[in-house]
């Protein structure tokens, strides 16, 4: 398996993800976000602030060369998964649905948070049981889901939200911390489970979605 990491100006945490990648065995790369020419089995967008977030988060990011490739690789049924800057950058480039806010408090948010699986009928969570509940980090200013009603139920008929707020910290609709897309190969994620992938680090939880990956 190969992971092809996006690295954007701004992008904080592409060596965290290469990092907890890299304990399960798997090739990564990490790629500047102005190449065209690669290809991996996992595109993965990373957390951080592209282009410091000085326009609406992920507007200029959305337009870099190699969101061209990305999208042929989402067109040929292949995996991606964006956390946090990068869930905003698919929801900018509509591959998946709604859009994100500033948080209600008008805050940065930057904490551990409890978050309850709601479906693991897909590989990020099938490592996992419905209803369990966990605990990741979150950091950051506009991670406040929105979506119109209709996208809502949609979401929810179609099985398409992955995680869950438990004392929702920014605002976001039905407490949506996460959701997918309708083929399940496009997952977008507000908390870090990069940050949480070693023992020194509290928690290997976050490998342990990382994992569900594997031999997809």
């Amino acid at each position: 398996m190969k992971v092809a990491i996006i690295r954007f100006p701004g992008t904080n945490c592409e060596f965290d993800t290469a990092y907890a990648f890299e304990k399960l065995g798997v090739k990564t790369e990490i790629i500047w976000h102005e190449r065209q020419d690669f290809s991996a089995d996992l595109i993965v967008l990373p957390g951080g602030f592209s282009y410091g977030d000085y326009l609406r988060c992920a507007a200029i990011a959305k337009l870099a060369p190699a969101m061209k490739t990305l999208k042929e690789h989402v067109q040929k049924g292949r995996y991606v998964l964006g956390i946090c800057n990068g869930f905003q950058i698919l929801l900018e480039l509509g591959l998946l649905k709604g859009a994100m806010k500033h948080n209600n408090s008008l805050s940065f948010i930057s904490k551990m948070q409890a978050l309850q699986v709601v479906s693991n009928n897909n590989a990020f969570l099938k490592n996992f049981q419905k209803n369990d509940i966990i605990e990741l980090p979150i950091a950051h200013g506009e991670g406040n889901y929105f979506n119109s009603e209709d996208g809502i139920k949609m979401l929810e008929d179609k099985d398409m939200i992955l995680l869950r707020y438990i004392n929702n910290p920014n605002g976001s609709l039905n407490d949506i911390a996460g959701i997918c897309d309708e083929n399940k190969k496009v997952f977008g994620l507000m908390p870090h489970p990069e940050r949480m992938c070693d023992d020194i680090l509290g928690s290997k939880v976050g490998l342990k979605m990382f994992e569900g990956f594997l031999n997809c």
